[in-house]
């Protein structure tokens, strides 16, 4: 089935709607952390992720948005790569909301204006009843951080590594996401597509697809010829 249009927050930030939890393969080293994230009995108010660009981070705080939304509280994604977009002041009034979520946190380091905002941010959260979900690039300790309270504040948070998928949880991963699009995709073409394809979760998710769009086209089932012919292989 197609994919849906992407959720709209407020504020022009958008959610894909693919990066829910149940689209999300959860290695055995990472459990513990998804648990915390998506179970409420096992919430945290102030929590902090760290990985590689490839371990589904932003996966994550876009799929506890999601669950929020679908507990019909407010929630607000903010994607610092984008901070030219947005401002500081931003931040203002989160302690209002049920749930904040900060992605790419290192790109805050030594920017003055948007490190008091999230320091200001923070204390205002700690006295509410407001979740804090911050995920970063590298555990918040080693942080280039300039203000000295706000890197007090950051290692105060619970602190979870996420490790990427190995290339059989890629696998699964494939399998997974095809599953919950009404599609099969059996252990020979998903292991076709992973010797041949670029192998970051980003790239394979891009790949599923061109290969669903063309599978509904062609009313086709997902076999190599298909995956041959849509990706040029």
């Amino acid at each position: 089935m197609p994919a849906n249009p992407p959720s709209q927050l407020t504020l022009g930030v958008t959610l894909d709607d693919n990066a829910t939890f149940e689209n999300f393969l959860i290695a055995e080293s990472n459990q513990q952390a998804v648990a915390c994230l998506s179970d409420p009995a096992q919430q945290q108010q102030l929590v902090a992720i760290w990985g590689s660009h490839d371990a589904g981070l932003t996966h994550l705080l876009q799929a506890a948005c999601h669950q929020q939304a679908l507990e019909q509280r407010n929630a607000l994604y903010l994607p610092m790569h984008d901070k030219a977009n947005l401002h500081p002041e931003i931040l203002e009034g989160a302690n209002t909301l049920s749930l904040v979520c900060l992605d790419n946190v290192e790109l805050i380091a030594g920017d003055a204006a948007w490190e008091a905002a999230l320091f200001t941010a923070f204390n205002a959260i700690k006295d509410s009843d407001t979740q804090l979900l911050l995920a970063m690039n590298t555990a918040p300790a080693a942080l280039p951080i300039q203000l000295p309270d706000l890197r007090s504040r950051l290692q105060s948070c619970l602190v979870f590594q996420i490790g990427a998928l190995n290339d059989h949880e890629k696998l699964q991963a494939l399998q997974l996401r095809a599953k919950n699009r009404g599609m099969e995709l059996n252990d020979a073409v998903a292991e076709y597509i992973l010797q041949r394809a670029d192998r970051s979760s980003r790239a394979l998710m891009q790949i599923l697809d061109q290969l669903d769009a063309t599978s509904l086209s062609q009313r086709r089932r997902l076999t190599i010829p298909l995956v041959k012919s849509t990706l040029g292989w």
